[in-house]
This record gives C-alpha cells, sequence and structure tokens, in this order.
C-alpha cells in the first residue's frame, strides 16, 4: 500500500477519486491528512474535520476481498479490522451499526465505502482530539504511520468475514440503545436482528448498509 500525507485537503475520498479517474489505478494507494475541510459523510453529508485528527482513504481492487465478503458488508469490514487494532492498544471503542466508530455514547467518527467497477474505496475518519466538543475523540495516544502500517497489514492477511462477524455480532448488542437513518428517517435499533451478512431486520423489513 502506497501511504501519501497530505498537509491540508478539501476531502481524501474526492482526492483520491479524481487522482484514479486522472491517472488510473495501478496498485492500492491511501491519502491521508490531518487537516481536512470539506469530507463526505454518511448520506453524502459533510464531515468537517478539526485540525490535528486523521482522515484517510484508500483504494484497493476486489483481489484483496476476502472471498466470504459481500458487498454490502464493506463498511462493517474495514471498520472493524480498524476497531480491533485500536481495541489490542487499550482503546474502548465500538462499532455501532453499520459504520460509526463510538467511545461510550460519544460518535468519535466514521467509515464510507463506495465500489466503482473492481475498485473499492474506503473513507475513514477518526477524532484523535476534540476541539469543538460537538463529538467524543480517541482514549487512547496513537501514532498515525505505525496505526496505519498495522491497518494495512490486517487487510492484506484478508481476515475472513466469517472471524469478523462472529466478533462484531457480540458487539452489535451496544447499537441498540440507538437510532439509524433507514429512507431518511431516524429508527430505532432496539428490535433490529443482526443477520450472517451484515444487514439487519427491522420491522420485518431486511435492510443493508448502503455506505
Amino acid at each position: 500500500m502506497e501511504i501519501v500525507y497530505l498537509k491540508s485537503i478539501d476531502s481524501t475520498h474526492k482526492y483520491l477519486q479524481n487522482h484514479i479517474l486522472t491517472n488510473g489505478y495501478t496498485h492500492p494507494l491511501t491519502v491521508v491528512t490531518q487537516n481536512q475541510i470539506d469530507g463526505i459523510g454518511s448520506r453524502n453529508n459533510q464531515w468537517i474535520g478539526c485540525k490535528g485528527n486523521l482522515f484517510f482513504s484508500f483504494v484497493l481492487d476486489k483481489s484483496y476481498i476476502p472471498k466470504d465478503l459481500l458487498v454490502q458488508s464493506y463498511s462493517i469490514y474495514f471498520s472493524f479490522l480498524l476497531k480491533d487494532i485500536l481495541a489490542q492498544k487499550g482503546s474502548k471503542l465500538w462499532l455501532k451499526w453499520p459504520n460509526d466508530f463510538y467511545i461510550e455514547g460519544s460518535k468519535i467518527g466514521g467509515v464510507i465505502t463506495n465500489i466503482k467497477g473492481d475498485l473499492v474505496y474506503c473513507g475513514i475518519g477518526i477524532n484523535l482530539i476534540n476541539i469543538e466538543n460537538t463529538y467524543g475523540s480517541l482514549d487512547i495516544d496513537v501514532d498515525i504511520e505505525t496505526l496505519l502500517k498495522e491497518y494495512f497489514i490486517s487487510i492484506e492477511e484478508k481476515k475472513s468475514w466469517k472471524q469478523i462477524f462472529s466478533k462484531f455480532s457480540i458487539e452489535f448488542e451496544k447499537s441498540k440503545v440507538y437510532k439509524t437513518t433507514i429512507n431518511d428517517e431516524k429508527v430505532s435499533l432496539s428490535t433490529a436482528v443482526l443477520n450472517s451478512d451484515g444487514s439487519i431486520v427491522i420491522d420485518n423489513k431486511k435492510v443493508f448498509s448502503l455506505r
């Protein structure tokens, strides 16, 4: 994985997509910044990040994807790999279905995934510090270069979806005290049932993550 560090940028996701559109894809690539001023959040919302936090987007081809991982579970998969690494370092971060990072009851970041042909784009934002007191922040200190190196090694290991899901399914219970957005409406997850493909059943309807 080639990693490019930028001092400041509007959006790592937009930058990366434009770069591939202009130059084509030859190998996995990551764009990293600690000052993102026009980031992309879920449902095309903005994710404005304070300077000093971590924002990165990566692109890779589907040969890096485990054979048992379905498209609708990509965000959960990539999120949980990072969550696992941070947990090993002592963080109490957990993953709210389907793609939000939480410390206790405070959101500290999230993940968005897009598929274009045989390429997978994934953007991740996580608060390392909390300047505006709008969201929470990571509860441990991390070295960004080390964290990213460990994260991409984990991706390259192609851990099976079954392995990741077995752990996420236990943690899913924490999501049930929160709401998620379905068809632009806030819906309680209290009665949601998690399926083995990462979708949920709520009000007798099967819902996939579209992020």
